[in-house]
């Protein structure tokens, strides 16, 4: 069986739940309230088609003092996840800043894989962002896809990480 590595980032403001889905996708299990100190790294081994595919999987703290790790880690990414928070407005308003310090790390002209997942889809009672909203910034910078998800639930969890597995193995010509 043919065998590849990709480099994963996920990125976004602290508290928007991006370490609580790399746990749950990682073992399963909920783990709300951990915070990220500078940046984590995992591996996963997922089958895609068929395909051998193993995830290295670097999540970032979101505050502000550790954002310029970013650029040095994220030099060779084969994919990223932006995460918001669907209850927090200004956790998608950053989307901006967020891509500015990840591009730096990109050759120039280079594109990778990228989508948007907004979190803590079991609060949806309190959400202040609207998915029509969330879609419209996604467009306009020209993300793969948005999904929304729950790490409390599970919801979308696995789908996410397939998603962007696939644009990884697209963009490659893999699949």
């Amino acid at each position: 069986m043919l065998e590849f590595k990709f480099k994963l980032l996920i990125f976004g403001n602290g508290g928007v739940g991006k370490t609580t889905l790399v746990n749950r996708y990682l073992t399963g299990l909920f783990a709300p309230g951990i915070l990220t100190i500078g940046v984590d790294f995992h591996i996963k081994a997922v089958d895609i088609e068929g395909k051998k595919v193993t995830l290295q999987i670097w999540d970032f703290a979101g505050e502000e003092r550790f954002r310029f790790l970013l650029p040095s880690y994220a030099k060779g990414a084969n994919g990223a996840i932006f995460m918001f928070d669907i209850t927090r407005y200004a956790s998608l308003t950053s989307v901006n800043e967020w891509l500015d310090v990840f591009r730096k790390s990109l050759i120039e002209g280079e594109e990778v894989p990228m989508i948007i997942v907004g979190g803590k889809l079991d609060l949806n009672e309190r959400r202040t962002v609207s998915q029509i909203e969330a879609r419209n910034i996604s467009s306009e910078f020209q993300f793969h896809d948005y999904l929304e998800c729950s790490a409390k639930t599970g919801e979308n969890v696995e789908e996410i990480f397939n998603k962007i597995a696939r644009s990884m193995m697209q963009r490659a010509g893999f699949i």
